[in-house]
């Protein structure tokens, strides 16, 4: 199976080398069925854990196959993991909130609980892949935005989002943009095939464009859940 460097698109050049890798061994973190992703991948995303009382999120392909869950995010509302169909973690979402007014999340690869190595001074040595803040500015000219994608390690005051997210997560409407306003990925609602049968916002779709981490699409899923629920 071929998938996309992992991250990748947080990079500037993501545009200019659209190459892709060969998976060499190491555990496959997208268990998706498709062949390719070198054309849109439509995941179906239900707001329902498979475990019973627990509150959560089931994604599965267009063949029925489960890809991704979350289960009893709920019960930690300060930390989301997103895991693979094998309950393995992918991506750990973190929330840390500034004089109680900015809302933002801090994305790690794979799981950060009570192992999560430490350096001597006791911070963590591990890395967020970015930063994920909802849009508090009501006078910042773009009411569209429900939130912004920060790289990590520029300046809090001078740094430009990789990526906004515009539209409606309430209506499931939902666009990622990137630097250059282009769509990466998409929230839809389903539509069924029959005109009696509806839906609602608790199904709804996940279209991811080439070149787009399809768990890092998840992952902002989540925390437009988050932000918006």
């Amino acid at each position: 199976m071929r998938v996309f460097s992992r991250f990748k698109f947080l990079s500037r050049a993501v545009h200019e080398e659209q190459e892709v890798v060969e998976y060499h061994g190491e555990r496959n973190k997208y268990p998706l069925t498709e062949a390719s992703l070198c054309t849109s991948l439509t995941l179906t995303v239900w707001r329902k854990s498979l475990v019973i009382s627990c509150k959560g999120f089931t994604v599965i392909d267009s063949c029925g196959k489960l890809v991704y869950r979350v289960d009893n995010y709920i019960v930690h509302p300060n930390e989301v993991i997103l895991m693979d169909a094998s309950g393995n973690s992918v991506l750990t979402m973190r929330r840390r909130r500034k004089l109680g007014l900015v809302d933002s999340w801090f994305v790690y690869e794979g799981e950060m609980g009570k192992q999560h190595r430490r350096n001597k001074l006791g911070k963590s040595r591990e890395s967020p892949v970015c930063c994920v803040r909802k849009r508090v500015n009501i006078l910042d000219g773009n009411p569209k935005v429900q939130a912004y994608v920060y790289r990590v390690g520029l300046d809090s005051n001078k740094r430009e989002a990789a990526f906004t997210v515009e539209g409606s997560y309430a209506h499931r409407r939902c666009k990622v943009l990137d630097e250059c306003k282009r769509a990466v990925a998409e929230i839809k609602r389903k539509e069924a095939i029959s005109k009696d049968v509806s839906f609602g916002i608790e199904i709804f779709q996940l279209v991811v464009h080439p070149g787009f981490d399809p768990a890092f699409a998840m992952a902002l899923v989540l925390l437009l859940d988050q932000m918006f629920s």
